[in-house]
């Protein structure tokens, strides 16, 4: 497939790049994580990342004042497996480069998204990458195989424990954590583990 960056036209009904961030001190604390052997971790907030003078940064600039958390998605990917979306946007800093698997959430339908809708955009190191609410994403794709690091700014609270409800619509199906819904390829670990099916298509693998 076809890899755009996220300064190509193409980017701009899924997000944008934000200026005027310094994320030096952010890469360098991010740097300092080991990264797992294979496979990938997540924490939705890690105090040596908040302790950087960027978090209040984009605490009261990228997001206006409302509180925030700045965790991180580091590893080893190459692959879509699932799309999920909040009720916001999403902010990413990558220590190196990375590629996002983006696509648009009207590209749902009855409850499915063909995987051929899928497009990838490549970051570059320390930019501050805003992924808008409407545009479904997931784990960040390595561009090499050191794996890689990728900062995520997120409404505190977001894919920790999610709230228990009786299912009412077809979207209350897909909540996987708080404030984040997922759709699954059926090839992902997520599915095995329950989550819904919603991806139809090749599971994605940007190493082919």
């Amino acid at each position: 497939m076809k890899i755009y960056s996220v300064s190509d036209p193409e980017f701009r009904p899924y997000g944008k790049v934000l200026s005027g961030y310094d994320t030096a001190e952010l890469v360098a604390a991010m740097n300092a994580i080991p990264l797992p052997e294979s496979g990938t971790a997540y924490e939705p907030a890690i105090a040596s990342l908040e302790a950087c003078r960027i978090f209040k940064c984009l605490n009261n600039r990228a997001y206006g004042g409302m509180p925030v958390q700045l965790g991180m998605c580091w590893g080893h990917n190459t692959k879509l497996n699932c799309l999920e979306y909040h009720r916001d946007s999403e902010i990413n800093i990558g220590t190196g480069d990375f590629i996002l698997l983006l696509a648009k959430m009207e590209d749902i339908v009855d409850g499915k998204l063909d995987t051929a809708k899928v497009k990838a955009f490549r970051a570059p190191a320390g930019a501050a990458v805003q992924v808008y609410e409407t545009s479904l994403h997931y784990a960040p794709c390595q561009v090499s195989e050191e794996g890689f690091r990728v900062a995520v700014v997120l409404p505190r609270g977001t894919n920790t424990d999610k709230p228990e409800i009786k299912p009412q619509n077809d979207e209350d199906k897909w909540l996987w954590a708080r404030n984040k819904w997922l759709l699954a390829h059926a090839d992902s670990n997520e599915a095995a583990q329950g989550a819904y099916v919603g991806l139809v298509g090749e599971n994605i693998d940007i190493a082919k």
